[in-house]
């Protein structure tokens, strides 16, 4: 039975890690005391859920996370820091401090240290988050425990609503353009106007056709969508940003 320790201490762990080619030493008080920190913790680096998702967005999301008093986020996993250095130059993680916990010593002391020898991982850590405030854990969100690999409640986005319910998240934008195509360049540009951070999806002419009509339903570029909404072109684009 995994256990709820909100109001306890997290435990002195002291953590080995490779940096510049060197070794170097971390401990729990240099990570937590007098701060504020973000900690979400899952069963391995480069495994999907953790890849794809679990990582991603409490990276994504990390500057709203500071904006609203948070010092410091962590990516604690039972992996070397071999590993844990390597999934970071792989991953967006730009804004994580990755943790390895490589003897488990941390998860354990925490109680959510779990055997996955069924999937050959030997013991990992159970997926789960908290905010510490000078190392006294504030809040937890535990998954569930059930058969696979639950992904329900250790994620950025409830974090997030637990530390600031009001805050303004931001916006996910994609672009489907072509090369050389002056609507992409204007809806590219509105956008830069507005202050929007967006990506970028140019489609050759081999696939193009086929890739806008099956997403939006016509086949001309550009086709801009925001927070999973299709605006449409630049016309369209231009009409919702003066709406």
């Amino acid at each position: 039975m995994l256990k709820n320790h909100e109001g306890q201490a997290v435990p002195k762990v002291t953590f080995r890690i490779r940096q510049n080619n060197e070794w170097t030493s971390v401990t729990t008080d240099e990570l937590f005391k007098n701060k504020t920190v973000a900690v979400f913790s899952l069963p391995g680096a480069f495994t999907p859920t953790c890849s794809s998702t679990h990582l991603p967005r409490y990276n994504e999301l990390a500057p709203v996370f500071f904006k609203h008093g948070v010092d410091a986020i962590l990516c604690v996993s039972v992996n070397d820091t071999f590993v844990m250095n390597e999934w970071a130059k792989d991953q967006e993680s730009q804004n994580i401090m990755m943790i390895p916990d490589g003897n488990g010593e941390f998860t354990d002391g925490m109680g959510m240290l779990v055997n996955k020898a069924d999937l050959g991982f030997g013991k990992r850590s159970w997926r789960y988050s908290m905010l510490v405030k000078n190392g006294i854990v504030d809040k937890m969100f535990v998954e569930p425990e059930k058969d696979g690999d639950p992904f329900e409640v250790s994620d950025a986005d409830t974090m997030l609503a637990y530390i600031a319910p009001e805050a303004k998240k931001p916006n996910q934008v994609v672009v489907f353009s072509k090369e050389g195509c002056p609507f992409c360049a204007k809806a590219k540009q509105l956008l830069s106007d507005q202050g929007y951070e967006y990506i970028d999806l140019p489609l050759d002419h081999k696939v193009r056709g086929k890739v806008l009509g099956a997403v939006s339903g016509t086949m001309t570029a550009p086709q801009v969508f925001i927070n999973g909404k299709l605006i449409g072109g630049a016309e369209a684009l231009e009409a919702h940003l003066t709406a």
